[in-house]
C-alpha cells in the first residue's frame, strides 16, 4: 500500500485507518469513542501496518467517501444489505460469522448478547463447560441473570462454579480472549443458527387476537386434530380470565393505565372472582361507582366485551413488556406471610 504507483486492493479497515489519520488526532478520537473495542482494534492494526500512504492515495479515498456519502440518498439498513456489503471487504466465513451473531441475540459485545440469552438456554450449554469457564462467564453478564442461570446448574456443579468465583481475581485478558472466541464459534453460532420463533407460540398470539366465539370454534377443532398442540397453545395463551394472576399491585398499575370506559364493558362478562379482584383494589367509592356503571350498561354485544376485554389484556402485555408488572404465573411461587 506504501506504493501509489502500484495500487492493489485496499480493504475496508485500511481505508477506514487512512481516513481516521487524516481527519486528526481530535477528530479520530471522537470516532474511536463511538466504536466498540473489536472496531478499535481492527482500524488499529490496520493503521499500524499501513507504513507510507502518498498524498495521492490519501485524497482519493478522502473523495471516494465524499462522493458515496453524497449520492446515497435514501438508504435502507436491512441484514441482506448488510451481509452483501461485507462480502466485498471480508471472507465469506467471516461474514458468515458476523452475520450469525447479529442475528442473534441483542447486544454490542458478547457479553451483553449472552444477557439477552434465555437462563435455561444458557445454563443448559454452561453444565457441560468446566467450572472455570462457567466462572468466567457468570462474572461478566449482570448479576441477576447469573443468579438465575446459576439456580438452574446441577448443586454440585454450581458449587464448584461458585468456589471458583470466589477464588477468581482479574483474569487475564487472553484466557478473557479465549472463553470469548469458544462462545462465539461454539455456542452463539449454532444458537443463531438453530433460533426459530416457537409455532405453538405464535399461534397463541394469533388465538389471542380472535374473538371469544371464533377462538372457541378454532380451538375446539384443533382439539379434534391434536388434543396435545391445542393443550400447548392455551396454556401459552394470556387471556382476560388470567389477570386473576395478578399481584395487587400490578393491578393498580393496570387500572391507572386503562381507559375508563372500558373496564365496565369488560367487567360486565367477567366471573364474580375476577370482578372482586379489581373491586379489591379501587377505593371504596371508586368500586361502587364502577359497579353502578356495569349496571347501567344494560344488555351488550358480546363482540364489545370481547373487545374491551383484549384493550385491557394488551395494556397488561405493554406493562409487562416494559417491565411495570409480571404477568407470569403467580399461583406456584413461594409466598411468606
Amino acid at each position: 500500500m506504501a506504493q501509489a504507483d502500484t495500487p492493489r486492493p485496499v480493504t475496508g479497515p485500511q481505508k477506514a485507518a487512512v481516513f481516521m489519520l487524516a481527519l486528526g488526532e481530535e477528530q479520530a478520537s471522537k470516532l474511536f469513542g463511538l466504536m466498540h473495542d473489536d472496531e478499535i482494534k481492527e482500524i488499529s492494526a490496520a493503521m499500524a501496518q499501513l507504513g507510507n500512504v502518498r498524498s495521492e492515495m490519501v485524497e482519493r479515498l478522502c473523495v471516494e467517501f465524499a462522493e458515496h456519502l453524497g449520492g446515497a440518498g435514501n438508504i435502507v439498513g436491512s441484514f441482506e444489505n448488510t451481509e452483501r456489503l461485507l462480502m466485498k471487504t471480508l471472507p465469506r466465513d467471516r461474514v458468515s460469522q458476523i452475520m450469525e451473531e447479529i442475528r442473534g441475540p441483542a447486544g454490542r459485545t458478547m457479553w451483553d448478547k449472552l444477557g439477552n440469552v434465555h437462563e435455561s438456554v444458557l445454563a443448559n450449554y454452561l453444565k457441560n463447560e468446566y467450572p472455570q469457564t462457567v466462572a468466567v462467564v457468570l462474572a461478566k453478564v449482570r448479576p441477576k441473570h447469573a443468579a438465575r442461570v446459576l439456580a438452574m446448574l446441577p448443586e454440585g456443579f454450581a458449587m464448584e462454579v461458585v468456589m471458583r468465583m470466589l477464588r477468581m481475581e482479574s483474569v487475564q485478558r487472553d484466557v478473557l480472549d479465549n472463553v470469548e472466541q469458544t462462545l462465539r464459534s461454539e455456542f452463539m453460532s449454532n444458537l443463531a443458527r438453530s433460533t426459530r420463533r416457537d409455532a405453538h407460540e405464535m399461534m397463541a398470539e394469533i388465538f389471542n387476537s380472535l374473538d371469544r366465539q371464533a377462538e372457541q370454534r378454532f380451538l375446539a377443532a384443533l382439539e379434534e386434530r391434536s388434543r396435545e398442540a391445542a393443550e400447548r397453545i392455551k396454556s401459552l395463551m394470556f387471556t382476560f380470565d388470567d389477570l386473576q394472576r395478578l399481584t395487587p399491585p400490578a393491578v393498580q398499575a393496570l387500572l391507572r393505565s386503562i381507559e375508563k370506559d372500558k373496564l365496565p364493558l369488560a367487567l360486565k362478562g367477567a366471573s364474580e372472582k375476577l370482578r372482586d379482584l379489581f373491586f379489591g383494589n379501587l377505593s371504596e367509592r371508586a368500586a361502587k361507582m364502577l359497579r353502578e356503571e356495569i349496571e347501567a350498561l344494560g344488555p351488550v354485544k358480546l363482540r364489545d366485551v370481547d373487545e374491551a376485554q383484549a384493550a385491557i389484556v394488551a395494556q397488561a402485555k405493554e406493562l409487562a413488556a416494559a417491565g411495570t408488572i409480571e404477568i407470569g404465573e403467580q399461583a406456584d411461587e413461594e409466598l411468606v406471610y
